[in-house]
């Protein structure tokens, strides 16, 4: 079975082939423009989906050497998401799958992340924990099986992509902010200040960084550089802050629920830091990192998912809608 995912639910246009588990191609357009905004704007973001989209596809089915009429279904993110990002992808693929007389299967885009895991280790087996962590979310949840999914903590306020976005800013260090704290902070010492860590009481496995950005925002304010703090030691406080609360509520709940197997899902799932704190930090159990390619947005975790929902079901549905804010369940 051959799937083409479309993603649009933020300022990425991407579009992928699936087939039968694999993926022939995956085609990502990140919108540089915002990046003079500090950050998304929405309008602007549907405006380039709009723009970019059939060149996307079309590089796509070319990368895959495959032509429209060798698709067997089309999956595509209908959210959550900015509405009119997810819109134009969602009314692109109503559009293409009406013409073609094919499925067209509605993905969620958090389920996409988490189940891009699978690309990573196809001997992957439930149940899982995954601790979902972007721009938008901060979640952990345990993975029972396909669609019997059970929330264990969120954020209660900013997500932890939402945390880098922001103190990049209040840093004066650029947008996307994540990449951007990263890349400053490898030349910091991360123990140089002592910024809070919220929500932090034995059983809590919520989130929450609003503090934490508070803290960076007064600590600036008064920031003179000195041979014994500098900006890359604010940076790489600030990263670690952030980082030592993903990996302590995600070490709590392996402890709660006794599995063997983490999967870390998301945009922030990039950074290397996490990535060595967390391999460090949770010991005898298996913990697992999409490619850096799937872990920001992309139509390879779309079309992907789409082929497993359409084998499992074998429905196809137009009349869905974009849902901004769409639940995981």
């Amino acid at each position: 079975m051959t799937v083409l995912g479309i993603e649009t639910s933020c300022d990425e246009t991407a579009a992928s082939i699936c087939s039968d588990g694999k993926i022939l191609s995956s085609i990502i357009s990140s919108q540089i423009i915002h990046s003079s905004f500090g950050g998304v704007v929405p309008e602007i973001a549907s405006r380039e989906h709009e723009r970019m989209l059939n060149s996307i596809v079309s590089n796509s089915l070319s990368d895959a050497n495959l032509k429209l009429g060798d698709l067997d279904a089309i999956a595509v993110t209908n959210g959550p998401g900015l509405a009119g990002a997810l819109l134009t992808g969602v009314s692109f693929a109503k559009g293409l799958a009406l013409g073609l007389n094919i499925p067209l299967i509605p993905i969620n885009h958090l389920e996409a992340h988490i189940f891009v895991n699978f690309l990573a280790d196809p001997t992957l087996e439930y149940p899982f924990l995954c601790l979902l962590v972007s721009g938008g979310h901060t979640q952990l949840w345990l993975i029972n099986d396909m669609e019997i999914y059970e929330l264990l903590g969120e954020t209660r306020d900013d997500a932890a992509g939402e945390a880098f976005d922001k103190g990049s800013r209040i840093l004066g260090l650029g947008y996307p902010g994540g990449p951007q704290i990263e890349k400053t902070a490898q030349y910091g010492n991360p123990n140089a200040i002592v910024f809070p860590r919220g929500l932090m009481d034995p059983d809590s496995l919520e989130f929450s960084f609003s503090g934490l950005k508070t803290s960076l925002l007064y600590f600036m304010d008064d920031f003179q550089e000195t041979p014994d703090c500098r900006l890359p030691d604010v940076a790489a406080s600030y990263q670690q802050a952030i980082i030592e609360s993903l990996s302590e509520k995600l070490a709590r709940a392996v402890e709660k629920n006794g599995v063997k197997t983490c999967v870390v899902a998301g945009g922030v799932a990039a950074n290397s830091r996490l990535r060595l704190v967390l391999k460090n930090r949770i010991k005898n159990v298996r913990i697992l990192f999409p490619d850096l390619e799937y872990c920001t947005d992309n139509a390879a975790m779309v079309s992907f998912l789409g082929e497993l929902k359409f084998k499992k079901s074998d429905k196809s549905n137009l009349l869905f809608s974009v849902l901004p804010n769409l639940k995981l369940n």
